[in-house]
């Protein structure tokens, strides 16, 4: 599966439980815009840390959001490298392979779009 299948699935999968429970995934959404918005820092650097966390956590379908969305907000490659090191330093091993991950998934994702 391609991360552009990943991130297709994971969008049906959202869909689904949007449909299956609507008040709860609506206010999650809501959480979500309010921690973006808000705060001192800027929405891109919040999504390097959520990048991060998604590596950590080991979530391919997170990993494949928020590179999306950090390619939308036009991260580099070197700017995702710099979190990929350091999510890295942080989690050891296990960080390491889904760094890799990540990698592959924005190169694949930003090869498709250009």
């Amino acid at each position: 599966m391609t991360w552009n299948d990943k991130l297709d699935s994971t969008r049906d999968q959202l869909r689904a439980l949007n449909k299956a429970i609507p008040e709860a995934t609506r206010a999650f959404g809501g959480l979500g815009k309010a921690v973006k918005e808000g705060g001192v820092l800027e929405f891109k650097t919040k999504e390097f840390v959520a990048l991060g966390i998604a590596i950590a956590t080991r979530c391919d379908a997170c990993i494949v959001l928020h590179v999306e969305t950090l390619i939308r907000a036009g991260a580099s490659r070197e700017e995702i490298g710099d979190v990929l090191a350091m999510t890295i330093q942080m989690g050891g091993g296990p960080s390491m392979m889904y760094a890799a991950k990540a990698l592959e998934c924005y190169d694949e994702m930003t090869a498709a779009a250009g």
